[in-house]
């Protein structure tokens, strides 16, 4: 499998230490960058070049996910994000990495290389890129309209069928 992988500065560290274990466990190693350490560097670029490159590799039926890294994951998963058709997953736990890929089958996770120790990293990383889709109707479903939402701005007409009201507490 090919794992394509971005930071910023404060995952660096970390990223140079996973690609390094996923390669001994047999994975090929896209790296995004940065190549340097920069402590005033943007992740958007880097991460949305990863999102691109996992895209990519899938439309052209390879088999590929990513990873993405920050201080907290939560700038690069929503950079990811923003590459259409990429489900991009904080995880920061074993369930989270499971269930991003069982149930929602993320194509990149993003976690905080400021928030994990590097072996714990790891497990999650090897938990993340071993996990399934599970392909249950109910989940095909909802990225289904994820993916309708993306397109056309509205999910079969239910956007219009939700009235918010106020809360009023009693």
């Amino acid at each position: 499998m090919r794992v394509h992988i971005a930071t910023d500065h404060a995952g660096l560290d970390l990223s140079h230490h996973l690609m390094q274990k996923l390669t001994e466990h047999g994975y090929e190693m896209i790296d995004h960058g940065p190549q340097e350490y920069d402590p005033a560097d943007d992740y958007p670029a880097f991460c949305i070049s990863a999102a691109l490159g996992v895209r990519e590799d899938r439309a052209n039926g390879l088999d590929s996910l990513g990873i993405v890294l920050g201080g907290s994951g939560n700038g690069e998963q929503m950079a990811a994000n923003k590459v259409e058709g990429i489900r991009a997953a904080l995880v920061w736990n074993q369930d989270t990495a499971k269930l991003a890929r069982e149930h929602n089958d993320a194509q990149v996770m993003a976690i905080g290389g400021r928030q994990h120790e590097t072996d714990e990293a790891l497990q999650l990383a090897l938990t993340f890129l071993a996990e399934p889709f599970s392909g249950d109707e109910r989940h095909v479903r909802r990225i289904a309209q994820l993916g309708e939402y993306e397109r056309t701005g509205d999910v079969a007409g239910r956007l219009s069928a939700i009235t918010p009201r106020p809360f009023t507490a009693n």
